[in-house]
Formats: C-alpha cells, sequence, structure tokens
C-alpha cells in the first residue's frame, strides 16, 4: 500500500512538473514566431481599415482623380506611360519577397554563407524600393503640386483648348490634356481654377471650369502610402540587423535553422502582401 502510494504521489509530482514546466509548444511552432503571427494579424487589422475607408472614400466621390492620369510619369521626363513606373516598382518589392524565401531555405540547411548572400540581395530589393517611392513622391509634390491637403488633378476626360490663360505661362487658346496638374494654377499665391473649352468628343464646344479634386486623394495617398513604406524602411534595418548577425555566427550556435531569418521573412512576406492591396486600390481603381 505504501509503494503504492509513493509511486502515486511520484506520477503526481511528475505531472505537475510538466504542466508547470509549458508542456509542448502550442500550434507547434517556437513562442518567437507565434508573437510575429500576433503582431502581424493585428497589424492587418490596421492596414485593412485605413484600405477600407480609402475604398469607401473612393466610390462615394464621382470627382475621383484617374490612377492613369496621375501615375503616368517615368523617371527621364518620359511621360504618358500609365502605371509604368509603379509596376516596375511592385516587381522590385516582389522580387525581393523570392530572395527572402531563398534566405530562409538556405536558414534551414544551416547554410551561414546563403544567408547572408540571399539576405543581402533582400535588402537592395527593399532599399531600391524605398528609393523609387522617394522619386515618386518628389515628383507628385514637385511637378504635379500634389499635398495632402491639395489635389490637382481634375475630373475631365478631354483634351480641350483654354478660353482664358493666367497671363503667365499659360495663355488664352493654349490645349490641355486631361489629368496635368498645370490645369490648376496658383494665382497671386491662391489656387483658381481655369476656364476651358472641350475640342474634340461628344462635348465639343462644351465650356466649363476646372475645380481642384477632393482633397482626401491626395491625403490618403501620402499617409497609406507612407505608412507601407515606413514597414519597409523598418524591415530593411532590422534585415541589416539580422545579416551582420547571421555574419558573425551568432545565430550557427543555436542550430535551430536560423529562425530568426524565418521570422523576419514572415514580416517581409507579409509587408509585400500589403502592397498588392495598395496597388490594387490606388493604382488600378
Amino acid at each position: 500500500m505504501s509503494t503504492d502510494t509513493l509511486t502515486h504521489d511520484h506520477h503526481t509530482e511528475s505531472h505537475e512538473a510538466a504542466t508547470w514546466k509549458g508542456g509542448a509548444s502550442p500550434f507547434k511552432t517556437s513562442y518567437g514566431k507565434l508573437m510575429m503571427w500576433y503582431f502581424l494579424l493585428s497589424d492587418a487589422f490596421t492596414f485593412s481599415g485605413f484600405l477600407i475607408a480609402y475604398g469607401a472614400l473612393r466610390f462615394s466621390v464621382p470627382t475621383w482623380p484617374v490612377p492613369d492620369f496621375v501615375f503616368s510619369a517615368f523617371p527621364g521626363g518620359i511621360h504618358h506611360k500609365p502605371l509604368l513606373f509603379v509596376t516596375v516598382m511592385t516587381f522590385i518589392l516582389l522580387a525581393s519577397s523570392f530572395t527572402m524565401v531563398r534566405a530562409v531555405q538556405e536558414g534551414h540547411r544551416e547554410n551561414k554563407r546563403g544567408v547572408v548572400v540571399w539576405m543581402i540581395w533582400t535588402i537592395i530589393g527593399g532599399a531600391a524600393f524605398l528609393g523609387c517611392q522617394a522619386w515618386e513622391w518628389s515628383y507628385l509634390m514637385g511637378e504635379e503640386n500634389m499635398s495632402i491637403t491639395v489635389d490637382p488633378f481634375g475630373t475631365h476626360t478631354d483634351s480641350g483648348v483654354y478660353i482664358d490663360g493666367d497671363g503667365h505661362d499659360i495663355k488664352p487658346g493654349d490645349t490641355f490634356t486631361a489629368g496635368h496638374s498645370y490645369l490648376i494654377h496658383k494665382h497671386d499665391g491662391e489656387w483658381a481654377p481655369l476656364k476651358y473649352k472641350i475640342t474634340e468628343g461628344p462635348n465639343a464646344g462644351k465650356e466649363g471650369v476646372q475645380q481642384l479634386g477632393p482633397k482626401a486623394f491626395g491625403a490618403l495617398f501620402f499617409f497609406i502610402t507612407g505608412f507601407h513604406g515606413f514597414h519597409v524602411l523598418s524591415g530593411v534595418v532590422f534585415l541589416l540587423i539580422i545579416c551582420v548577425n547571421v555574419g558573425t555566427g551568432l545565430y550557427a550556435q543555436r542550430r535551430n535553422g536560423y529562425e530568426m531569418v524565418e521570422k523576419i521573412g514572415l514580416y517581409w512576406h507579409f509587408v509585400d502582401l500589403v502592397w498588392v492591396f495598395v496597388f490594387l486600390l490606388f493604382y488600378l481603381l
């Protein structure tokens, strides 16, 4: 009897020790990767709120700017190439997602050199994307006079000829092209609309006044793409830190398939996925 009691007590103590130890990892994953998934889920809700708000405004305002006219410039003074530049940006970011996959694969093989090489390519891709975004912002703000409070892009769909000019750069009789920001000009430091006349299409001969576009367009564009750009910048910084740690052999001693590289890989793929939705809403719809 005493032996049975001792055996029972021993099993009870062993069970309690296993319970307090924490048992098996939930979902067969490590604590670090689980926390990364929680963070990405909460961040997904944040981006979803922003994008839903943009979509709701986009389809509730009948005078929203047309992306083909807004995003038609390309470095080198090239114009009238709708969405060409943002397509290059998207390709660069998606390519960096592929290099991140290769870095994770090399980590599972415990190949330190392979991890470093592919992470460097990922960092280059992220930096190139940020450089492209910086050019796009500078062009829209410097050349098109777009800001968070001013949307210079109009709502007309036909080219035409001015009835009245501003007395300086634009003269009466000058033609205009749909989507160009000089349709809205500054006169004595104030934004002012220009009169125009349609010369082609079903509304030929019709006169009108070009008005500023909805302010929400510029505000949401800079805020949401800037918020995403901040995520890319943060990712590049973390990639640099982790790449240095990999090169110094910090993670090789753990023999866990370079789990830290896999965790930053999850974050990087999330950033790429969010850009797909940003691209869809801002540049295609």
